[in-house]
């Protein structure tokens, strides 16, 4: 396409949007509300499944020795639990370290724990880390075969029904998610086409003078183009300044769970252009799929 009839396309597409003023309108605040709702939704499922990976993150096994071992067998046993597929990694904690780390976690009510530095009833533990959380429990049944191993913990029954519960979150977030889209969709391709219908006869009078389809669809290309991106302003920026107000409330009342939301930048430019090229993908496939039954010979 030459450069002057690309020229003339954008200048036409731009011309219609001002001409019809009232369904530009229209088909801007069914881009914008749409696109609202989805960006609200994207916040909240995506901070989901920050804190749920988090939470997964957190997962470990810990295996307690055998007071029978002396170190000979642990070295054995830290070993065979190396050899474990999927661990990431093994981590050994002598019993001094472990009544310590009580001691800690208890503030002045561990201080009663003091009185057992000298017979430590305490077993040295190894902590298991796996690379993909949800093997946990087939990790941790594994290892409790081990000799010396005295018992193993990872939270069973409750490590279960926390993978079950964010399993099933993230799959009704995403159906959300995708049956917003196709809302949004549905939503801006009729609010178009009533658009392209009132311009029927421009339509007729192009081909009647012998414009391709390729020379009619360009500005309709640009109008819903147009259309998309216009319409993702405003949620950009509204969701952009919710955003931006929950982040530093939220995270001063998370911080001492130790769970975090996603960093403002670069979350929200991420969101920005995720909005924005879905605005222009839906405005361009709706202004399409609305001409096209004018161009059919």
């Amino acid at each position: 396409m030459k450069a002057r009839t690309f020229r003339r396309h954008v200048r036409e597409s731009f011309k219609s949007l001002g001409r019809n003023g009232w369904m530009t309108f229209a088909s801007v605040s069914a881009v914008t509300v749409t696109l609202l709702l989805v960006g609200i939704f994207f916040v909240i499922m995506m901070n989901l499944n920050k804190v749920a990976t988090t939470i997964e993150e957190d997962v470990e096994i810990r295996v307690h020795v055998d007071v029978a071992a002396n170190d000979k067998d642990k070295e054995v046993l830290e070993q065979q639990i190396n050899q474990v597929s999927g661990i990431k990694n093994v981590t050994y904690s002598s019993k001094e370290q472990e009544l310590e780390s009580l001691i800690k976690s208890l503030g002045d009510e561990g201080e009663a724990f003091q009185l057992f530095e000298q017979d430590n009833p305490l077993n040295d533990v190894f902590v298991v880390k796996t690379k993909n959380p949800t093997d946990t429990m087939k990790v941790a049944k594994q290892i409790e075969k081990f000799n010396y191993v005295s018992s193993v913990k990872y939270g069973q029954g409750k490590v279960e029904k926390l993978f079950s519960f964010i399993k099933v979150s993230r799959n009704v977030g995403l159906i959300l998610i995708v049956g917003l889209l196709f809302t949004a969709m549905f939503l801006i391709s009729n609010t178009i086409k009533i658009t392209i219908m009132a311009r029927k006869r421009e339509i007729e009078i192009m081909r009647l003078v012998g414009a391709t389809n390729g020379f009619i669809r360009w500005p309709f290309f640009l109008e819903g183009l147009w259309l998309g991106i216009l319409g993702a302003v405003v949620p950009i920026a509204v969701v952009s300044a919710a955003y931006y107000y929950a982040y530093d409330y939220l995270n001063d009342k998370l911080k001492d769970h130790f769970i975090k939301l996603l960093e403002f930048n670069p979350f929200v430019y991420q969101l920005s252009a995720i909005l924005i090229i879905m605005g222009a993908a839906i405005g361009i496939w709706g202004s399409l799929m609305s001409v096209r039954k004018f161009l059919k010979v």
